[in-house]
């Protein structure tokens, strides 16, 4: 059985050792992403199996009265600091690279196989931390999601006026076309999920003026985000206000979906189960691919992602470009760093703290252990989360009325 067991280590440990080894500079950022999911995996099944394991640790199990929905929090917690430290020690590390000749570059792309041992090591160092320092980082978490959903959010303006940008840019029938079908598709499709959405959360029968009111209020921000980016004094496109829209009835969905299953407004409460795994898969996907694009876009297009000697700093470039870069391709002279490695480790690092929100629902106890990111504070963080966007989104329409010498994207 020992010599079983060894052969089983010596052959785990060759997999990491190739795998990691095959990680070039263009991949690291691949890699970076395959690792968070893979903490988000370790996430999810801690949180299944954590209470019988936990209450054997002594200075984790301090009392009788504990529920197996706070062994869940626990872990998840645990695992989710572990990961914010690790990233977080990274982006300091990181600070200040200007260019492929620092020594520090060669830390960011390279030496796998001790950024895993060092990623598996402060997972489970937190393990042996006592619950009032994990009790402050769920309360520091919160902010930090906040920040991760706020950064996003500038992510997907970013992305829609660079996509609307380019298709005028072409300056052929076709993508005026194309972009007036896009557009259309998207407002009919807001407005036509925002029927649904009241048949599901405003059932006959029930005083449901608070789901009303959001969901009518998505409906108002939808149009008001066509009439603001049509105005004559504005410089704005429907496609950029069809997508944000459709984003924001997602994201009232999402809130609403996210409402007690007890609650006699919501109509998915029959449906607990379902609603539970969809949701947390969903999440997962959102927080990995939203993770993924933001690492791939780093510098792109917005100055404070990138290092001032970057030739993305400015100036758009093409990933591709980004990616020659990196590999070496570039001018055989000391090549700038093509996005700030600080800023991309802090988004997994703030991305960290939000996974952790979302798989421990907020650090709320009201709701069933079985639930995930189901109650009243995920209610509340989703519909903040529309707004803000819709507040932004205006915003990048209406400042550079005030502003005319600034660029806002």
């Amino acid at each position: 059985m020992s010599c079983l067991a060894s052969c089983c280590a010596s052959l785990t440990c060759g997999l990491c050792t190739s795998v990691a080894s095959g990680v070039t500079r263009s991949s690291a950022r691949i890699a970076y992403c395959a690792l968070f999911g893979g903490s988000l995996i370790v996430s999810w099944i801690l949180r299944e199996v954590a209470s019988p394991l936990l209450k054997n640790f002594s200075w984790i199990n301090t009392s009788d009265n504990l529920s197996k929905e706070w062994f869940q929090t626990q872990a998840v917690l645990r695992v989710s600091l572990g990961n914010c430290l690790f990233f977080g020690l990274l982006a300091l590390i990181m600070i200040g690279i200007k260019d492929q000749n620092d020594r520090r570059d060669s830390w960011h792309h390279g030496g796998w196989v001790a950024k895993l041992v060092i990623w598996v090591l402060l997972v489970a160092l937190m393990f042996f931390l006592p619950n009032g320092v994990i009790t402050v980082y769920g309360f520091l978490s919160k902010f930090g999601a906040g920040m991760f959903l706020l950064i996003q959010v500038i992510i997907l303006l970013d992305a829609t006026h660079s996509w609307n940008d380019s298709w005028v840019a072409k300056d052929e029938q076709k993508w005026y076309i194309a972009l007036l079908v896009v557009s259309v598709v998207c407002y009919i499709a807001t407005f036509a999920f925002s029927g649904i959405l009241f048949m599901w959360f405003n059932p006959s029968g029930h005083d449901c003026g608070l789901n009303v009111f959001f969901i009518v209020m998505t409906m108002i921000l939808a149009f008001a985000f066509a009439v603001i980016a049509l105005h004559p004094k504005v410089n704005g496109s429907l496609l950029p206000a069809s997508v944000i829209s459709v984003y924001c009835a997602y994201v009232c969905y999402t809130g609403l979906s996210s409402e007690p299953r007890d609650y006699v407004c919501n109509g998915l409460h029959n449906k607990s189960k379902a609603v539970t795994i969809s949701t947390l898969v969903l999440g997962m996907l959102t927080t990995v691919l939203s993770v993924l694009y933001s690492a791939l876009r780093a510098g792109s297009s917005t100055t404070f992602m990138s290092p001032p000697s970057s030739p993305r700093s400015g100036e758009k470039k093409s990933l591709l470009a980004s990616e020659e870069l990196e590999s070496g391709k570039g001018s055989p002279e000391a090549r700038p760093v093509s996005y700030s490695y600080t800023f991309f480790h802090l988004i997994f690092a703030l991305a960290s703290m939000y996974s952790g929100m979302l798989l421990s629902g907020w650090t709320s106890s009201s709701e069933s252990s079985e639930l995930i990111d189901v109650g009243w504070t995920s209610l509340w963080v989703r519909i903040c989360t529309e707004w803000v966007t819709a507040g932004l989104y205006v915003w990048s329409l209406v400042a550079p009325l005030f502003f005319p010498d600034r660029e806002f994207y």
